[in-house]
């Protein structure tokens, strides 16, 4: 059973009908014992940093998502759900987030970028996604610099440059998807971005 973690924000529904298009046995849940007992975990969001993160303390989540990471099942985080995985979050102050992966999350900010007002926050529409690793798992059958759909004005920045999978142009080259392990995390929505998006989703259904 691949499990979705509803803390009260996020596109749950879209996601959950990607996965059930290929036939995968899913469930969206604030139930922290069905978090701990997923087979295989996904953890969305669309909004703010803080509020997200309230949003799982306040249902008795944060354990649970930590310790299914923990134990090596897959876990797959989509747009917010990639940055709450980090250390700090800098959106209307610093705030704490999982601290699985070391690193914060920064706004988009160009204030000398010489683009004449192109580049606008948030980031949002279609851009390209460069590999930075050889064969990753969620990635099969999907082409180098492959346009994916990105709305956010926040990016995540790792310590560890070892962990990023993707890199992604927009007035700076950032780290649009992270992959240590069993955590996949991405910037991006694959559920909104069509066929390789939705063969991302596959991959991960499958691993």
């Amino acid at each position: 059973m691949i499990v979705i973690v509803d803390y009260g924000m996020g596109n749950l529904r879209s996601v959950e009908k990607a996965f059930e298009r290929f036939g995968f046995p899913v469930k969206v849940t604030d139930n922290p014992s069905e978090v701990i007992h997923a087979e295989k975990l996904v953890l969305p969001g669309v909004g703010a940093f803080r509020d997200a993160m309230d949003g799982l303390r306040q249902r008795g989540l944060i354990e649970p998502v930590k310790n299914s990471i923990r134990s090596g099942k897959p876990f797959l985080g989509i747009c917010l759900g990639l940055q709450l995985l980090f250390s700090k979050g800098y959106e209307d102050g610093e705030h704490e987030g999982l601290n699985i992966i070391s690193g914060k999350v920064v706004r988009f900010d160009f204030p000398e970028n010489k683009t004449n007002g192109r580049l606008k926050i948030p980031h949002m529409g279609w851009n390209q996604i460069s590999f930075m690793k050889k064969r990753i798992p969620i990635l099969s059958n999907v082409p180098n610099n492959v346009y994916m759909y990105f709305v956010h004005s926040y990016y995540v920045c790792p310590d560890d440059e070892s962990v990023i999978a993707t890199k992604t142009e927009y007035g700076v080259c950032f780290t649009s998807m992270i992959w240590y392990k069993n955590i996949y995390a991405t910037q991006f929505h694959p559920e909104k971005s069509q066929e390789y998006g939705l063969t991302l989703l596959k991959n991960f259904g499958n691993l």
